[in-house]
């Protein structure tokens, strides 16, 4: 028996798993996975002489995150790598909005686009110097963030403040239109709030552009040398030294509840693994909740309140070999880690409103990563290493292309989907399928083949928008906390409060509860008082819906 069981190991997982194992606990990771890392994986699927990353790829927040940068992976092996940019949009006509490593650099990009756009763009990072760090203290430390937020306030002042409040909920269209005279900086905002589900007319948008943008702006865009798999092997080499043990091909099947509280888990073999003070959920919180955990163990109302969760959107990803760069027509494109594709703000407006209607988009929005150019050890000399990736909806109900998609995601679906992103590819890059020497399609239903918490690509652990952030993630009533109504059970996914992105938040906030629930402190007064504050937003929510 453990001290703690971690179901998954993804980089939620395995930084729970770090954390606990620091404070001198046992640790017993189970993935269901031949492999450890969850999205964070990389293999030559494309191609035998490319690395490509599965999922994630570039990690502005693995960078960024005071919990990664806690663990001092590098002692473990992990190397990042820069590509000369950080950030590009193209624009029709070979202009470009370049978002460089150099602030300096950047603000005279987007001048030529915009007069008086360079000095915004330095206002904004000069403000983003002032708060910054509190800001990632509070967002990805538990909830409420007391500290950090009490020492933004005490920098902002009053005044200060509610400006810096309404700028962060005001959607990106809004924001980039008060801030800026050309395209350059609003689509930099817009494209990276676009990460997420949340459109150009979404509350809330500009946090997420603003966010990644200065977090590229201070520490880059980054990957880890060799592959998104360098950055999983760190953890778990971290772990390992520290006595920790991760158990490939070891799926869960349920959490074993006796005398009301987590006990361990049972694995598919049947097998039941004991955990003496804590079971930590890698897992979605519908895979959790009525899955792993039976509903007989769990407040009515929470059974209602899943069947409101509500997803984020599905994922379409191509990877590429390529005998050769890409041929862009703006040279500030051919520098840059990551390229954004769209013609402008409509553009992205048109493609969200698509996804809203349950659409294919005729023409998607286009996260581009260019690995080779950020490290050259992914492809040989001279070739680049490519991804490019889409939303399309969870749900399709018609296809805004020509290409009658209807969700079924076989084998003419896919190669159509693919097709209509290359030719996107190639209206910025003339010459782009030239260099094609093979590729990889990776449709919704792939992505949740590997792995089951990506419902078809979901990669944000439920959606982004404000209904399902802070006190309301997963539901309301979890007082955005990693605590579950199971006395000893945590949720450590993204499907818990800050959310989606590498930043192991997620995973450390449930360590740290589990923590200090079982310190005498925790058992006395911690454990009593959330328990309350629980039954009382269970009751308060009402108890409609399936039984």
């Amino acid at each position: 028996m453990s001290d703690a069981v971690v179901i998954g190991s993804g980089p939620n997982g395995l930084v729970a798993a770090n954390v606990l194992a620091d404070a001198g606990w046992s640790v017993d990771v189970l993935e269901a996975q031949p492999e450890p890392g969850g999205g964070v994986r990389s293999d030559r699927g494309a191609h035998p002489d490319f690395v490509s990353d599965v999922c994630s790829a570039f990690y502005p927040m693995g960078v960024a995150s005071p919990v990664m940068r806690a663990l001092s992976l590098e002692r473990y092996g992990l190397r990042w790598r820069h590509a000369p940019a950080v950030l590009a949009h193209p624009l029709p006509g070979g202009r470009c909005a370049v978002l460089e490593r150099d602030v300096h650099r950047t603000a005279e990009s987007l001048e030529e686009l915009g007069a008086g756009d360079g000095e915004a763009w330095t206002r904004l990072y000069r403000r983003w110097e002032h708060i910054g760090d509190d800001l990632l203290a509070a967002l990805f430390g538990p909830f409420p963030p007391l500290r950090a937020g009490a020492s933004m306030a005490a920098r902002l002042r009053a005044a200060g403040m509610l400006r810096m409040v309404r700028f962060l909920l005001s959607p990106v269209r809004r924001a980039g239109e008060e801030e800026f005279s050309g395209p350059g900086g609003r689509l930099l905002l817009a494209g990276s709030a676009l990460h997420t589900d949340l459109s150009p007319e979404s509350t809330g948008g500009t946090a997420f552009g603003w966010l990644l943008t200065m977090i590229g702006q201070q520490y880059g865009w980054p990957v880890p040398e060799g592959g998104a798999g360098e950055l999983t092997g760190a953890l778990v080499r971290r772990l390992e030294a520290r006595g920790g043990r991760v158990h490939c091909d070891t799926p869960v099947t349920s959490v074993v509840v006796a005398g009301g509280r987590a006990a361990g888990v049972r694995t598919a073999c049947g097998e039941t693994v004991r955990a003496g003070r804590a079971v930590l959920a890698d897992v979605s919180a519908p895979a959790l909740y009525g899955g792993l955990v039976g509903w007989e163990h769990l407040p009515s109302a929470l059974r209602a309140d899943m069947r409101r969760f509500q997803w984020d959107l599905a994922t379409f990803k191509v990877d590429w070999a390529l005998s050769g760069p890409i041929p862009w027509s703006s040279p500030g494109a051919a520098r840059a880690g990551t390229v954004h594709l769209a013609s402008g703000m409509d553009a992205l407006t048109g493609y969200c409103a698509d996804l809203a209607t349950g659409r294919v988009p005729g023409e998607p929005f286009m996260l581009l990563g260019q690995m080779s150019t950020a490290d050259p050890t992914r492809s040989p000399s001279g070739t680049e290493s490519v991804w490019a990736y889409t939303h399309v909806p969870q749900r399709v109900t018609g296809d805004a292309g020509p290409d009658g998609i209807t969700g079924v995601w076989d084998e003419r679906e896919s190669t159509a989907m693919a097709d209509r992103m290359e030719r996107l590819i190639e209206r910025y890059a003339p010459g782009f399928r030239e260099r094609v020497v093979d590729r990889r399609v990776i449709d919704p239903p792939a992505f949740q083949r590997h792995n089951a918490n990506l419902r078809n690509g979901a990669l944000n652990g439920g959606t982004s928008a404000p209904h399902q952030q802070l006190v309301f993630r997963p539901v309301p009533g979890g007082l955005g906390r990693p605590e579950t109504p199971v006395p000893g059970l945590y949720l450590a996914s993204a499907s818990a409060h800050p959310g989606g992105g590498v930043h192991g938040a997620c995973g450390a906030n449930a360590a740290r509860a589990a923590l200090r629930a079982d310190g005498p402190l925790g058992r006395l007064v911690v454990r009593p008082a959330l328990a309350a504050l629980r039954r009382g937003a269970h009751r308060n929510s009402g108890t409609r819906g399936p039984t």
